[in-house]
């Protein structure tokens, strides 16, 4: 950063004289990847969560599958993961638990292998774990039932205490099918049974499983049925209870000892336990522990030994290790799991858990209240660390150890003060839950709150830790953290900023996430690119509908372009399947590309691994402020992204920022019902319907407070062609939708009855019409009135334009409209003007078209009866010239293409017309008896033909009578009970035909005439059911005369079976009246009765929606109408010339009718578009209002406020106890401030000799300020910074040798140490030429010469002579340092790096290989040319520090000393700076290199932060 203009940068170089190999650096690890990465593909972070969860919780039996490369579980198990068994048997001094011989692995002789007793390559040795127990293929995994539990089911697997923690892994994520966790909490503690105060226990159970269930994490405990473990269990068990079956799933994994768990020959078997019957039984327990029931998965750690606890710490603490460093891909995002300790209670064993924890940089959790050791770190967390003395932590042991605490040593207490001391310095990694602590109510947000305070000052520093905390909180789903710990004001976001982790909530669904960020600033319109939406697209659900049909578009395009790889993802295939959805009158959304590809854009972005066309997601909005943006609407292109994935509240939230809402909530509600129509599961299918409606109830709320503002620019919304959604009308998208609820929405049908009366008045009466209709010279009276018609040629404001009424057809625009206070209701002027907009009115074209019809039907019907001639009259061809007209009439319909959709697109939109379909009937029938009455033979024929034809046109007015809101209805009615009738007709025709088979049979004899079977089959049954009984059918009332004998008369049926002698019937009667009552009985009285039951179900359902319905199809009406030549026909002959000259001669296209579509200037659109806007934000509003007044919701309201008034009692009750020490501390902290004040005013007058004779009394007390405790999220002020901090790790570095601890009090030689005795260590080099020999002979150690030069090698100190004690030297100084206050004067830019295999930066240099001039790591980072100038460059700087440095390899006899010189530049334009950087390089391709701005939080080593803080106090900068 710049100060004024000037830039100030420092590069010290560190020159060590010890360890000069590569691998010297102290805190080596392998080299984590970035937090947080965005990830090309969303796919490739796990299995679906459904069919993770149902390998984990089901048995699959034994032919499972591994759900990565369908490998078999049986055998994949066996193959991978071993147990361990022992294989030599001695004999113990010890004897189990019955008093038997064990050996020393524990176990009996008989559960040995049958060759353990004496095996010949053993035999005669003593029993050595190592050798003696060998790994062999494991025999217990499977599924685990815990008997007379119900249903608990879970995942068992018996492991080697060796196995990789990457098999364990990859049996969890793989065969097991969990997925990968977004948080990792191990839980640890006591593993006795111990007792919580109830309301601790509830928080820490609410919260624990809270913060699992969340964010998605894994909690690992002990696995046992005993104290922290079973709390987990618990905790679990009590939220699945509580807990719908999806929401209560939460992975548990156990991580126990083989041989501590009891009942485990039952989980014995070597093809699997599928389920294995495991029994808890705590009573015979004993010595060893069952497995607690509430855990889901276990791994069972065997060592090949029996009754020893712990065995199972290493491999978890590898597991633990292993999993925070993989990488976590959801959302769109990458993120490294990260990882947290809770604690409960605890012994030494939790000690030393908490103490590796924060030693691996993992954050800690300690629940205060629960305990012993939880106990002691909670209470001197709190404590500056050189006052946790080993009095101190020994009072606090003999109070809360009280039963154990003889056992303590003085050795014990030692290390543990030292352990405590080094957990305590760590305060980054520490945070405390305390019971009623504000900010802190609940263990979940302790436990994140924990880990966002160690990300602060440990993973990232400035804008990289706040964006890191971000994504965590993105990752988990926990928009309550993000709000409270991110979005302060500590730091200010900027919009751009938050467009990255926009995607990923976007695309992970997480509405609360995508609304806080808009709440923050982030605007649509920026945030969505084309490059963003190709991305949001390629990372869609692969479940959706829209994902299916999308990858169909690209598999069509492949086979058309004959390419053998699969097309990408691009924006015209998107709007391919929308305009499938949206239907074919909308345009498509986005333009297809030209042959040429857009330009890519290179803009770098260091640690992003996604590339959206050469181009990282960060990128996408890090361009060039000229860049075009393809996209004409961002908000709609969101929208539309979200409503295809039936995404809800992500869509309410989008909908909410649309500008065209109307046409929006009408396009997603159409778009959602023909994915409803796709969708084969019927759970999605009711979510999208329902969606859709709500969506089409969004859109009446908007147009109902429009109409209510301002009808007339309502009725404009109707009819404005919206350029967004591809040039529609918000009118056609509700009939494309079949939004009847919108279309009989009270001002669409004001608007439709508008265009129905065209410029007439709407109040005129129809016998008015009529009148004017017959005798048109009543026009010119006042019978007939119009609307208002403004005269031209005088100005109009806005506001005037506002209350004008609708703008008709042929009228000004409203740029030119007259004001409206100068208006008139004038009558047309002229004769033609006022016979024109009476007969191109809709309701006078009907009218005349029904007069036309009716006078057609009567010369038809007249000529089919009366003047049907061999050679046709007149009136015959009248008939045949107006049915011309008709199918002229009917060709324009099919070929009128305003739209430009195409001949094939408007035949299949005519044909789906029922009425259409019906006229093609009609006018073919007609025609094809038109051809045979025009035949002489075929003169009968065709008049038959034409006979039936006029049926079907008299169907048509059926039609005709839609338009009345008393007969339409009804004939809706009338069309669903057909289909009732079809159905019924399938019944009808079982009894019929079964009935008239068997009669037929029974009475008449090999009848083989067709139309007679037919008769007596069909048509006499048909006519049985209302009443024409056959008289044959019944022997009394047979007639000889009335039929055939032989069947030989073609005009009489075939006779019954007779008697020969008196001609009598010989049928069974009995049984043919018999069948005929049955027949009759089902017939007449189930079957009609059935009928008339379906007619009045029909009807009532029917006629609930009628209105709608009717209002619904009498659009078309109006519209065929409102469309239709003036002219009835055959006038409109005249017409189609009219149309055919224009068209065909001149051509002029097709238009609209501007009362139906009308395309708005922009100025007018764009005020009309923001009234819209500002009605939408009062419907909200409103709908807020409306669920806050719902008595629903007031109950839910007013029970969350008794929960908070009862938590708020219970923390009173909590707090109250600590009310009065708190008033205490402040008050003493007031009176030792007091003092000072007071102390320092009398050295003052002391010092001016206004002092008396007498000594000063002494003011105040210590003991408040030694009694005054510090917050432990403040930073308790060191009195001095204590030199072998890193020297005093309990372990040497790269060993497992521990270190002799020393607590910081025993730390000067001067203090007494009787217990100090530490061991004799030197560590291997890799290099053995250069290793100082090392031996317990002085013979050896006297070769070394000390305190000067050893030949290559400089043993000088830089503080001067040093003591040499049995041949080795001794390290007895004790430098004092001194707090450096920071001065904020100006910024400091510092080179760092971060080498390979290291998660921290450090400072350039290294140790000095001797001879060299140079270290090796700084070789690394600079061109061998510009060594020499480098060298000089150091010669000019500032010896910064020149001596001791603590560090992690320091011991008695060695340690190291450094020189570290500040190379500084004043500006960025200085001429060496900029050599510098042309000469820096990376030796290795994991090696970073970057300018830096100086602050104490940047993750280096401790030792380099104490020579940057030297630093920036020499130059006066910031720190």
């Amino acid at each position: 950063m710049a100060v004024r203009g000037r830039c100030t940068k420092v590069l010290p170089s560190e020159l060590n004289k010890v360890c000069p190999q590569r691998g010297d650096d102290p805190t080596m690890h392998p080299r984590k990847m970035s937090d947080f990465e965005v990830v090309p593909n969303l796919q490739q972070s796990s299995s679906s969560v459904s069919k993770s969860r149902r390998k984990a919780h089901f048995p699959t039996g034994s032919n499972e599958k591994a759900s990565s490369g369908g490998e078999n579980l049986i055998s994949w198990i066996p193959e991978n993961i071993r147990k361990k068994e022992c294989t030599y048997f001695v004999e113990s001094s010890q004897t189990s638990d019955s008093g038997r011989i064990v050996c020393e692995c524990g176990y009996l002789r008989e559960q040995h292998l049958e060759d353990a007793a004496k095996p010949p390559i053993f035999l005669g040795k003593e029993w050595d774990s190592s050798r003696h127990i060998q790994e062999m293929p494991t025999d217990a995994f499977g599924d685990i039932h815990f008997t007379g539990l119900g249903q608990k089911m879970g995942k068992y697997v018996r492991v080697s205490s060796d196995t990789p923690p990457r098999v364990i892994y990859h049996l969890m994520t793989q065969h097991w099918g969990l997925d990968a966790p977004n948080l990792l909490i191990s839980v640890t503690g006591g593993a006795k049974n111990f007792i919580m105060k109830p309301r601790l226990k509830n928080i820490f159970r609410q919260g624990l499983v809270k913060v699992a269930q969340t964010t998605g994490a894994w909690i690992i405990t002990g696995g046992s049925h005993t104290g922290v473990m079973k709390q987990v269990g618990e905790a679990v068990r009590d939220f699945i209870l509580s807990c719908s079956h999806k929401e209560g799933e939460i992975v548990t994994i156990g991580i126990a000892t083989w041989g501590t768990v009891y009942n485990r020959e039952s989980l014995i078997c070597p093809m699997g336990g599928f389920p294995a019957e495991y029994i808890l039984d705590e009573e015979n327990q004993g010595s060893l522990s069952c497995l607690d029931s509430n855990h889901s998965h276990f791994i069972l750690v065997d060592d090949g030994t029996h009754g020893r606890y712990g065995v199972e710490i290493p491999l978890r603490t590898r597991l633990e290790k292993f999993i925070s460093e993989q990488t976590k891909v959801k959302g769109g995002v990458a993120i490294k799991i990260p990882i947290v300790c809770v604690v409960l209670e605890g012994g030494p064993g939790t000690l030393d858990t908490i103490y590796n924890a924060i030693t691996n940089g993992t954050p800690c959790v300690i629940v205060e209240g629960s305990g012993r050791v939880a106990d002691v770190i909670a209470q001197v967390a709190s404590l500056p660390v050189p006052k946790i003395t080993i009095a101190l932590i020994q009072k606090k042991l003999s109070v809360l150890f009280h039963d154990t605490y003889e056992l303590f040593t003085e050795g014990k207490l030692v290390e543990w003060t030292k352990k405590i001391q080094d957990i305590v310095r760590s305060r980054q990694l520490l945070t405390v839950f305390r019971e009623g602590k504000y900010g802190q109510q609940d263990v979940d947000v302790a436990i994140l709150q924990a880990l966002f305070k160690a990300s602060r000052n440990q993973d990232h520093f400035g804008r990289e830790n706040w964006d890191h905390q971000l994504k965590l909180a993105v990752a988990w789903n926990r928009v309550d953290i993000a709000r409270s710990e991110i979005f302060t004001d500590d730091h200010e976001w900027k919009p751009t900023d938050l467009h990255p982790v926009m995607a990923a909530a976007l695309i992970s669904n997480k509405p609360e996430f995508v609304k806080l960020f808009l709440e923050q600033g982030v605007r649509l319109k920026e945030f969505v690119t084309w490059d963003t939406l190709v991305y949001l697209y390629d990372n869609m659900a692969p479940s959706c509908v829209f994902h299916s049909k999308l990858q169909k578009v690209l598999l069509d395009e492949r086979e058309h372009t004959a390419g053998s790889k699969m097309p990408r993802i691009q924006l015209h295939h998107v709007s391919q399947v929308l305009r499938e959805l949206l239907g074919c009158s909308t345009q498509p959304l986005y333009p297809k590309p030209k042959h040429i590809d857009r330009p890519r854009l290179s803009i770098p972005v260091p640690h992003i691994k996604l590339n959206v066309q050469g181009s990282s997601l960060r990128s996408l909005y890090k361009r060039s402020a000229g860049r075009v943006t393809f996209t004409m609407d961002p908000v709609r292109d969101l929208l539309i992204w979200a409503v295809v994935q039936n995404r809800k509240e992500l869509g309410e939230i989008i909908w909410a920022q649309s500008q065209d809402c109307m046409a929006a909530a009408l396009a997603c509600s159409k778009i959602l019902k023909e994915l409803a129509k796709e969708e084969e599961d019927t759970d999605t299918t009711d979510d999208m319907l329902a969606l859709a409606e709500q969506y089409e109830h969004k859109a009446i709320g908007v147009f109902t407070d429009c109409y209510r503002k301002d009808e007339e620019r309502a009725q404009k919304l109707l009819t404005r062609v919206s350029e967004a959604w591809g040039k529609t009308t918000c009118l056609q998208l509700a009939l494309e939708a079949k939004n009847m609820n919108f279309v009989s929405h009270g001002g669409v049908q004001a608007f439709l009855t508008k265009v129905w009366w065209g410029k007439m008045c709407v109040d005129n009466g129809l016998w008015r019409v009529i009148a004017c209709m017959l005798f048109f010279p009543l026009l010119y009276t006042s019978l007939i009135t119009f609307r208002y018609f403004l005269q031209p040629g005088h100005p109009c404001t806005k506001a005037g334009w506002q209350k004008l009424p609708w703008h008709l057809p042929g009228q000004l625009s409203p740029a030119s409209t007259p004001d409206p206070r100068r208006e008139k209701r004038v009558q047309p002027m002229g004769c033609l003007t006022r016979l024109r907009a009476f007969f191109t009115a809709p309701v006078i074209i009907f009218h005349m078209n029904i007069l036309s019809y009716f006078t057609f039907l009567l010369l038809f019907a007249y000529v089919l009866m009366v003047d049907f001639q061999p050679l046709p009259s007149w009136r015959e061809y009248l008939i045949y010239f107006w049915l011309f007209s008709l199918v002229c009439e009917e060709t324009r319909q099919l070929l009128y293409d305003p739209d430009e959709f195409g001949v094939v697109k408007m035949a299949s939109l005519y044909f789906k017309d029922f009425w259409n379909k019906l006229d093609i009937c009609a006018i073919l029938v007609f025609i094809t008896g038109l051809t045979c009455r025009l035949i002489p033979s075929t003169l009968y024929p065709g008049r038959i033909i034409l006979s039936l034809a006029f049926i079907i046109f008299c169907l048509r007015l059926m039609h005709i009578f839609t338009v009345s809101k008393t007969l339409g209805p009804k004939i809706i009615i009338v069309k669903r009970m057909m289909k009732d009738v079809f159905f019924f007709l399938f019944l009808l025709a079982v009894w019929v035909v079964s009935f008239g088979v068997a009669k037929q049979a029974i009475l008449i004899h090999n009848e083989e005439r067709v139309e007679w079977l037919f008769r007596g089959v069909v048509y006499h049954s048909y006519l049985t059911i209302f009443g024409q009984i056959p008289s044959y059918i019944d022997g009394v009332n047979f007639n000889i005369d009335q039929c055939s004998p032989n069947g030989t008369d073609p005009y009489k049926p075939k006779c019954p079976e007779t008697n020969e002698d008196n001609k009598k019937p010989v049928f069974p009667e009995w049984l043919t009246v018999i069948l005929l009552c049955l027949y009759l009985l089902f017939t007449n009285i189930l079957l009609l009765n059935l009928l008339i039951a379906m007619f009045n179900y029909t009807f009532q359902q029917v006629q609930e929606h009628t209105d709608q319905i009717w209002k619904f199809q009498r659009h078309d009406l109006i519209e065929e109408y409102h469309g239709r030549p003036p002219a009835p026909p055959p006038f409109i002959l005249l017409n189609h010339l009219q149309i055919l000259v224009r068209r065909g001669l001149l051509r002029r296209p097709a238009t609209h009718h501007k009362q139906l579509k009308e395309k708005l200037e922009k100025n007018e659109e764009a005020a009309l578009l923001s009234w819209e806007m500002y009605l939408k934000e009062n419907y909200l509003q409103h709908q807020q209002c409306q669920e806050k007044q719902n008595t629903e919701q007031k109950i839910r309201d007013i029970a969350q406020r008794v929960d908070l008034l009862a938590e708020l009692l219970d923390l009173d009750r909590v707090k109250s106890t600590g009310m009065v020490e708190q008033r205490l501390v402040s008050l003493e902290d007031q009176v030792h401030q007091s003092a000072q004040a007071l102390r320092w005013i009398m050295k003052a007058l002391q010092g001016n000799d206004f002092s008396s004779g007498e000594d000063m009394p002494a003011v105040g007390s210590s003991k408040a300020s030694e009694m005054k405790e510090v917050d432990l999220e403040g930073k308790p002020e060191e009195s001095q910074p204590l030199y072998h901090v890193l020297a005093r790790n309990l372990l040497y570095p790269g060993s497992h040798t521990p270190r002799f601890p020393v607590p910081d009090e025993k730390v000067p030689w001067e203090v007494d140490f009787p217990l100090y005795n530490p061991p004799a260590y030197s560590a291997d080099h890799k290099d053995m030429a250069v290793q100082d020999p090392f031996s317990p002979s002085l013979e050896c150690l006297l070769k070394i010469n000390y305190n000067t030069m050893d030949g290559l090698i400089n043993r000088q100190s830089f503080h001067g002579l040093y003591t040499v004690q049995d041949g080795l030297p001794l390290w007895r100084r004790n430098l004092d340092g001194s707090i450096i206050r920071k001065s904020l004067k100006k910024m400091l830019e510092v080179l760092v790096a971060q080498y390979p295999l290291s998660d921290v930066w450090a400072l350039p240099g290294g140790s000095l290989e001797p001879g060299e001039t140079l270290p090796l790591k700084l070789k690394w980072i600079l061109r061998r040319e510009f060594w020499p100038q480098f060298q000089n460059l150091l010669k000019q700087g500032t010896e910064i520090h020149k001596g001791y440095l603590d560090d992690p390899r320091n011991t008695d006899n060695a340690w190291v000393e450094t020189v570290a010189i500040s190379v500084h530049f004043n500006n960025q334009n200085d001429v060496e700076m900029k050599r510098l950087n042309s000469f820096l390089q990376g030796c290795d391709p994991e090696l970073c290199i970057r300018w830096q701005v100086l602050d104490k939080r940047i993750p280096l080593h401790a030792n380099h932060k104490e020579l940057l803080h030297k630093v920036s106090t020499l130059l006066g900068a910031y720190y």
